[in-house]
Protein backbone atom coordinates (compact mmCIF):
# COMPACT_ATOMS: atom_id res chain seq x y z
CA UNK A 1 0.00 0.00 0.00
CA UNK A 2 2.93 2.45 0.91
CA UNK A 3 4.31 2.07 -2.20
CA UNK A 4 1.20 2.59 -3.96
CA UNK A 5 0.50 5.54 -2.33
CA UNK A 6 3.65 6.72 -3.43
CA UNK A 7 3.30 6.47 -7.07
CA UNK A 8 -0.02 8.25 -6.81
CA UNK A 9 1.72 10.83 -4.77
CA UNK A 10 4.55 11.31 -7.53
CA UNK A 11 1.65 11.20 -10.65
CA UNK A 12 1.12 14.68 -10.85
CA UNK A 13 4.71 15.27 -10.27
CA UNK A 14 5.36 12.90 -13.44
CA UNK A 15 2.69 14.82 -15.44
CA UNK A 16 3.81 17.86 -14.51
CA UNK A 17 7.71 16.87 -16.16
CA UNK A 18 6.06 15.27 -19.17
CA UNK A 19 3.92 17.72 -19.85
CA UNK A 20 5.45 21.26 -19.16
CA UNK A 21 8.73 20.65 -18.42
CA UNK A 22 9.80 18.84 -21.16
CA UNK A 23 8.55 20.08 -23.99
CA UNK A 24 10.56 23.53 -22.11
CA UNK A 25 13.85 21.48 -21.98
CA UNK A 26 13.45 20.35 -25.64
CA UNK A 27 12.96 23.98 -26.47
CA UNK A 28 15.60 25.49 -25.12
CA UNK A 29 17.96 22.31 -26.63
CA UNK A 30 16.45 23.55 -30.21
CA UNK A 31 17.30 27.59 -29.49
CA UNK A 32 20.87 26.86 -28.46
CA UNK A 33 21.42 24.58 -31.40
CA UNK A 34 20.17 27.43 -33.56
CA UNK A 35 22.14 29.50 -31.75
CA UNK A 36 25.17 27.60 -31.69
CA UNK A 37 24.43 27.69 -35.74
CA UNK A 38 24.00 30.70 -35.72
CA UNK A 39 27.49 31.62 -34.03
CA UNK A 40 29.04 29.32 -36.73
CA UNK A 41 27.16 30.96 -39.34
CA UNK A 42 28.84 34.26 -38.03
CA UNK A 43 31.92 32.94 -37.48
CA UNK A 44 32.21 31.92 -41.17
CA UNK A 45 30.98 35.00 -42.44
CA UNK A 46 33.58 36.99 -40.39
CA UNK A 47 36.23 35.70 -42.97
CA UNK A 48 36.07 39.05 -44.38
CA UNK A 49 35.45 41.28 -41.53
CA UNK A 50 38.43 42.15 -39.33
CA UNK A 51 36.19 42.95 -36.50
CA UNK A 52 35.86 38.82 -36.46
CA UNK A 53 38.69 37.63 -38.20
CA UNK A 54 41.25 35.67 -35.53
CA UNK A 55 43.86 36.74 -37.25
CA UNK A 56 43.78 39.83 -39.17
CA UNK A 57 47.86 40.20 -40.03
CA UNK A 58 47.76 36.82 -42.17
CA UNK A 59 43.95 36.97 -43.76
CA UNK A 60 43.11 39.39 -45.71
CA UNK A 61 40.37 38.81 -47.94
CA UNK A 62 41.16 41.51 -50.50
CA UNK A 63 44.41 39.96 -51.57
CA UNK A 64 43.06 36.32 -52.03
CA UNK A 65 40.55 37.68 -54.08
CA UNK A 66 42.82 39.41 -56.07
CA UNK A 67 45.22 36.35 -56.34
CA UNK A 68 42.31 34.30 -57.66
CA UNK A 69 41.71 36.41 -60.59
CA UNK A 70 45.70 36.24 -61.30
CA UNK A 71 46.36 34.84 -64.75
CA UNK A 72 49.89 32.91 -63.74
CA UNK A 73 51.01 29.57 -63.01
CA UNK A 74 51.29 29.68 -59.19
CA UNK A 75 52.44 26.73 -56.68
CA UNK A 76 53.46 25.42 -53.83
CA UNK A 77 56.65 23.18 -53.28
CA UNK A 78 58.44 21.81 -50.50
CA UNK A 79 61.98 22.80 -50.51
CA UNK A 80 64.30 20.62 -48.36
CA UNK A 81 66.72 21.85 -46.05
CA UNK A 82 68.33 19.19 -44.37
CA UNK A 83 65.79 17.48 -42.29
CA UNK A 84 63.48 20.29 -42.66
CA UNK A 85 61.15 20.68 -45.25
CA UNK A 86 60.07 24.83 -46.25
CA UNK A 87 56.68 25.20 -47.52
CA UNK A 88 56.94 27.53 -50.41
CA UNK A 89 54.55 29.56 -52.60
CA UNK A 90 56.03 30.46 -56.49
CA UNK A 91 54.59 32.55 -59.04
CA UNK A 92 55.85 32.18 -62.29
CA UNK A 93 56.39 35.51 -64.99
CA UNK A 94 54.60 34.96 -68.34
CA UNK A 95 57.40 35.93 -70.11
CA UNK A 96 60.00 34.27 -73.00
CA UNK A 97 63.10 34.94 -71.53
CA UNK A 98 64.92 33.37 -68.52
CA UNK A 99 64.38 35.42 -65.30
CA UNK A 100 65.88 36.78 -62.06
CA UNK A 101 64.27 35.19 -58.82
CA UNK A 102 63.06 37.08 -56.24
CA UNK A 103 62.92 35.73 -52.59
CA UNK A 104 60.04 37.39 -50.42
CA UNK A 105 60.30 37.25 -46.72
CA UNK A 106 57.35 37.56 -44.77
CA UNK A 107 56.50 39.90 -42.35
CA UNK A 108 56.50 38.82 -38.43
CA UNK A 109 52.93 37.93 -39.16
CA UNK A 110 54.04 35.09 -41.29
CA UNK A 111 52.85 33.82 -44.37
CA UNK A 112 49.70 36.26 -45.27
CA UNK A 113 47.42 36.48 -47.83
CA UNK A 114 49.22 39.71 -48.76
CA UNK A 115 52.35 37.83 -49.08
CA UNK A 116 51.17 35.43 -51.84
CA UNK A 117 49.82 38.73 -53.44
CA UNK A 118 52.38 40.27 -53.33
CA UNK A 119 54.90 37.05 -54.73
CA UNK A 120 52.28 37.49 -57.46
CA UNK A 121 52.79 41.04 -58.30
CA UNK A 122 56.28 40.40 -58.83
CA UNK A 123 55.77 37.68 -61.02
CA UNK A 124 53.36 40.07 -63.07
CA UNK A 125 56.85 42.94 -63.07
CA UNK A 126 58.80 39.91 -65.23
CA UNK A 127 60.09 37.74 -62.22
CA UNK A 128 59.95 34.23 -60.69
CA UNK A 129 58.99 34.79 -57.19
CA UNK A 130 59.09 32.62 -54.34
CA UNK A 131 58.20 33.11 -50.60
CA UNK A 132 58.52 30.80 -48.47
CA UNK A 133 57.26 30.44 -45.02
CA UNK A 134 59.95 30.15 -42.40
CA UNK A 135 57.46 29.19 -40.10
CA UNK A 136 56.91 25.51 -41.84
CA UNK A 137 56.94 22.45 -39.72
CA UNK A 138 57.00 24.89 -36.48
CA UNK A 139 53.38 25.04 -35.99
CA UNK A 140 51.45 22.99 -32.66
CA UNK A 141 50.08 20.87 -35.00
CA UNK A 142 53.02 20.73 -37.38
CA UNK A 143 52.07 22.96 -39.40
CA UNK A 144 53.09 26.94 -40.61
CA UNK A 145 51.68 30.19 -39.99
CA UNK A 146 48.02 28.82 -40.18
CA UNK A 147 48.35 26.65 -36.92
CA UNK A 148 48.72 29.63 -35.03
CA UNK A 149 46.61 32.74 -34.33
CA UNK A 150 48.11 36.70 -34.25
CA UNK A 151 49.46 36.80 -30.72
CA UNK A 152 51.26 33.33 -30.71
CA UNK A 153 52.49 33.60 -34.79
CA UNK A 154 54.94 37.11 -33.39
CA UNK A 155 55.85 34.86 -30.52
CA UNK A 156 56.92 31.99 -32.98
CA UNK A 157 58.95 34.23 -35.38
CA UNK A 158 60.88 35.84 -32.90
CA UNK A 159 62.24 32.49 -31.13
CA UNK A 160 63.12 30.91 -34.52
CA UNK A 161 66.57 30.29 -34.43
CA UNK A 162 68.61 32.52 -36.85
CA UNK A 163 71.17 29.60 -37.90
CA UNK A 164 67.31 28.24 -39.28
CA UNK A 165 66.35 31.03 -41.06
CA UNK A 166 69.07 31.77 -42.88
CA UNK A 167 69.07 27.86 -44.07
CA UNK A 168 65.98 27.91 -44.71
CA UNK A 169 66.98 31.11 -46.87
CA UNK A 170 69.77 29.20 -48.69
CA UNK A 171 68.02 26.38 -49.64
CA UNK A 172 65.22 28.36 -51.30
CA UNK A 173 67.48 30.37 -53.14
CA UNK A 174 69.75 27.53 -54.71
CA UNK A 175 66.13 26.01 -55.28
CA UNK A 176 64.72 29.39 -57.12
CA UNK A 177 67.88 29.73 -59.14
CA UNK A 178 68.06 26.09 -60.61
CA UNK A 179 64.46 26.55 -61.87
CA UNK A 180 64.44 25.67 -65.63
CA UNK A 181 63.10 29.58 -66.42
CA UNK A 182 65.62 31.03 -64.19
CA UNK A 183 68.34 32.90 -65.33
CA UNK A 184 70.34 31.95 -62.40
CA UNK A 185 70.49 35.43 -60.44
CA UNK A 186 69.17 35.85 -57.16
CA UNK A 187 67.73 38.79 -55.44
CA UNK A 188 65.97 39.22 -51.58
CA UNK A 189 63.66 41.22 -50.35
CA UNK A 190 62.02 41.54 -47.28
CA UNK A 191 58.83 43.59 -44.81
CA UNK A 192 59.07 44.83 -41.23
CA UNK A 193 60.70 41.60 -39.26
CA UNK A 194 61.70 39.95 -43.21
CA UNK A 195 63.05 43.72 -44.18
CA UNK A 196 65.68 43.12 -40.96
CA UNK A 197 66.05 39.38 -42.06
CA UNK A 198 66.65 40.34 -45.72
CA UNK A 199 69.81 42.82 -44.37
CA UNK A 200 71.11 40.31 -42.22
CA UNK A 201 70.72 37.26 -45.54
CA UNK A 202 72.75 39.86 -47.37
CA UNK A 203 75.38 39.37 -44.54
CA UNK A 204 75.41 35.66 -45.54
CA UNK A 205 74.76 34.77 -48.84
CA UNK A 206 77.96 36.58 -50.94
CA UNK A 207 76.42 35.90 -54.22
CA UNK A 208 73.09 37.75 -54.08
CA UNK A 209 72.34 40.03 -56.87
CA UNK A 210 70.41 42.75 -54.21
CA UNK A 211 68.89 43.05 -51.30
CA UNK A 212 65.63 45.40 -50.81
CA UNK A 213 65.26 46.26 -47.47
CA UNK A 214 61.47 47.31 -46.40
CA UNK A 215 61.58 49.44 -43.51
CA UNK A 216 63.87 46.31 -41.42
CA UNK A 217 67.00 47.58 -39.26
CA UNK A 218 70.31 46.11 -39.76
CA UNK A 219 72.04 43.26 -38.08
CA UNK A 220 73.21 44.70 -34.47
CA UNK A 221 75.30 42.62 -32.09
CA UNK A 222 74.19 44.60 -28.70
CA UNK A 223 72.59 42.21 -26.19
CA UNK A 224 68.77 42.88 -25.93
CA UNK A 225 67.83 45.59 -23.41
CA UNK A 226 71.50 47.31 -24.08
CA UNK A 227 71.27 50.57 -26.56
CA UNK A 228 71.40 49.99 -30.43
CA UNK A 229 74.96 48.94 -31.92
CA UNK A 230 75.73 47.89 -35.62
CA UNK A 231 77.37 44.64 -36.49
CA UNK A 232 79.68 45.82 -38.57
CA UNK A 233 81.88 42.37 -38.58
CA UNK A 234 78.19 41.27 -40.28
CA UNK A 235 78.24 43.83 -42.58
CA UNK A 236 81.21 44.02 -43.54
CA UNK A 237 80.48 40.12 -45.54
CA UNK A 238 78.17 42.27 -47.92
CA UNK A 239 79.16 41.83 -51.75
CA UNK A 240 75.81 42.91 -53.17
CA UNK A 241 74.08 46.56 -53.28
CA UNK A 242 71.40 47.07 -50.46
CA UNK A 243 68.71 48.67 -50.95
CA UNK A 244 66.06 50.52 -48.25
CA UNK A 245 62.68 51.53 -48.28
CA UNK A 246 61.49 53.63 -45.24
CA UNK A 247 58.66 55.26 -43.89
CA UNK A 248 58.66 58.99 -42.45
CA UNK A 249 56.56 57.96 -39.40
CA UNK A 250 58.82 55.13 -38.49
CA UNK A 251 61.01 56.42 -36.17
CA UNK A 252 61.72 53.08 -34.64
CA UNK A 253 63.32 51.64 -37.52
CA UNK A 254 64.46 55.71 -38.88
CA UNK A 255 66.17 56.28 -36.41
CA UNK A 256 68.69 53.12 -37.11
CA UNK A 257 69.23 54.59 -40.82
CA UNK A 258 71.99 57.17 -40.34
CA UNK A 259 74.58 54.93 -38.30
CA UNK A 260 73.88 52.48 -41.53
CA UNK A 261 74.44 54.93 -43.76
CA UNK A 262 77.99 55.65 -42.23
CA UNK A 263 79.02 52.38 -41.09
CA UNK A 264 77.97 51.07 -44.79
CA UNK A 265 80.02 53.84 -46.41
CA UNK A 266 83.23 53.41 -43.95
CA UNK A 267 83.34 49.63 -44.98
CA UNK A 268 82.68 50.67 -48.67
CA UNK A 269 79.72 48.96 -49.09
CA UNK A 270 76.40 50.01 -51.34
CA UNK A 271 73.78 51.43 -49.15
CA UNK A 272 70.97 53.42 -50.37
CA UNK A 273 67.84 54.12 -48.26
CA UNK A 274 64.87 56.23 -49.50
CA UNK A 275 62.42 57.24 -46.87
CA UNK A 276 58.88 57.89 -48.36
CA UNK A 277 57.43 60.90 -46.01
CA UNK A 278 53.76 60.19 -44.42
CA UNK A 279 54.13 56.76 -44.54
CA UNK A 280 53.59 54.49 -41.94
CA UNK A 281 55.85 51.36 -40.95
CA UNK A 282 54.26 48.53 -43.07
CA UNK A 283 53.23 50.96 -46.29
CA UNK A 284 53.71 47.88 -48.98
CA UNK A 285 50.71 46.18 -47.43
CA UNK A 286 48.42 49.01 -46.17
CA UNK A 287 49.06 50.83 -49.46
CA UNK A 288 48.16 48.38 -52.23
CA UNK A 289 45.12 49.78 -54.36
CA UNK A 290 42.98 46.68 -53.48
CA UNK A 291 43.29 47.52 -49.83
CA UNK A 292 40.02 48.73 -48.33
CA UNK A 293 39.71 52.72 -48.28
CA UNK A 294 38.39 53.75 -44.51
CA UNK A 295 34.74 54.50 -44.09
CA UNK A 296 33.54 57.83 -42.91
CA UNK A 297 31.72 57.06 -39.20
CA UNK A 298 27.93 57.16 -38.92
CA UNK A 299 26.82 60.05 -36.66
CA UNK A 300 25.05 58.80 -33.43
CA UNK A 301 24.35 61.73 -31.99
CA UNK A 302 26.87 62.35 -29.31
CA UNK A 303 28.30 65.79 -30.45
CA UNK A 304 31.93 65.06 -28.42
CA UNK A 305 32.28 60.86 -29.59
CA UNK A 306 31.24 61.83 -33.39
CA UNK A 307 33.69 64.65 -33.52
CA UNK A 308 36.41 62.07 -32.33
CA UNK A 309 35.35 59.59 -34.54
CA UNK A 310 35.36 62.30 -37.48
CA UNK A 311 39.07 63.23 -36.76
CA UNK A 312 40.06 60.04 -36.42
CA UNK A 313 38.79 59.11 -39.82
CA UNK A 314 40.73 62.34 -41.49
CA UNK A 315 43.49 61.10 -39.60
CA UNK A 316 43.41 57.21 -40.85
CA UNK A 317 42.24 58.79 -44.72
CA UNK A 318 45.70 60.70 -44.61
CA UNK A 319 47.42 58.43 -43.27
CA UNK A 320 45.66 55.51 -46.40
CA UNK A 321 46.62 58.00 -48.79
CA UNK A 322 50.62 58.79 -47.72
CA UNK A 323 50.74 54.64 -47.56
CA UNK A 324 49.51 54.62 -50.93
CA UNK A 325 51.69 57.25 -52.47
CA UNK A 326 54.81 55.97 -50.96
CA UNK A 327 53.49 52.25 -52.17
CA UNK A 328 53.41 53.38 -55.52
CA UNK A 329 56.76 55.59 -55.63
CA UNK A 330 58.34 52.26 -53.40
CA UNK A 331 57.14 49.88 -56.44
CA UNK A 332 58.55 52.75 -59.60
CA UNK A 333 61.78 52.28 -57.67
CA UNK A 334 61.90 48.79 -57.25
CA UNK A 335 61.20 47.93 -60.41
CA UNK A 336 63.87 50.52 -61.74
CA UNK A 337 66.92 48.71 -60.02
CA UNK A 338 65.38 45.04 -60.51
CA UNK A 339 65.45 46.10 -64.25
CA UNK A 340 69.08 46.81 -64.22
CA UNK A 341 69.98 44.05 -62.45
Amino acid sequence: MGKRKNIRRNAPRQAFLTGILLPIIAMAAFVSSVAAQDMSSHHHLGASSDSLNPNPETTQDWAKDRLSKSPRHREWMKVRNGNREVNSFVVYPEVSKKATAVVVIHEIFGMSDWVQQLTDELAEAGYIAIAPDLLSGMGPKGGGTSDFDSNSVRQAIGALPSDQITGDLNAVSDYVSKLPGANGNVVVAGFCWGGSQSFNFATNRPSLKAAFVFYGTPPANNVQGQPFAIDKVALGRIKAPVYGFYAGNDMRVDATVPPTVDAMKELKKTFDPVTYEGAGHGFMRAGEPNSPEPQPPVAKGDAAADKTAADDYQKALAAYKANRKARDDAWVRWKAILAKL
